[in-house]
């Protein structure tokens, strides 16, 4: 089951239904099932709560992925935050949408074991969001 709360922003307008299923799609084609995975949109002052408690690390991010995979089921937390979400779309002139369905799906495929970043990694990662991407359908 994939859940999506908002904590201190307002909940964005995502189908949720669609996005699930998209989620879904993206997974198995890595050969994983998705079990409970929590998404949570926040705001930079959160999120940055969140990355100097649980991972000592005093920057913002847009996305902090907390993995419990068992096996080939996928079980995690996702931290996203909405105002890092829009700044990097203003800052790389994609629509905000966009933006943030790259980063929605940025943290399945980390659950997935796609990382970003060692050597030639974020490459790596950049294509599979840009294939995963491509399987959303639009409303």
């Amino acid at each position: 089951m994939i859940s999506y709360n908002a904590n201190d922003v307002k909940m964005p307008a995502i189908p949720k239904r669609a996005t699930t299923a998209w989620l879904r799609k993206v997974a198995a084609g890595y050969g994983r099932k998705i079990g409970d995975v929590g998404y949570v949109f926040c705001s930079d002052s959160k999120i940055l709560e969140v990355n100097r408690q649980y991972l000592g690390h005093d920057y913002y991010t847009d996305i902090i992925t907390f993995d419990y995979d068992e096996g080939n089921t996928i079980h995690g937390d996702i931290f996203i935050s909405l105002d890092t979400v829009k700044s990097n779309s203003e800052q790389y002139h994609t629509p905000y949408d966009q933006e943030l369905h790259r980063v929605i799906v940025h943290g399945i495929l980390h659950l997935c074991g796609i990382n970003d970043k060692g050597p030639g990694e974020r490459a790596i990662m950049e294509a599979a969001e840009n294939q995963a991407l491509s399987m959303l359908s639009k409303p």
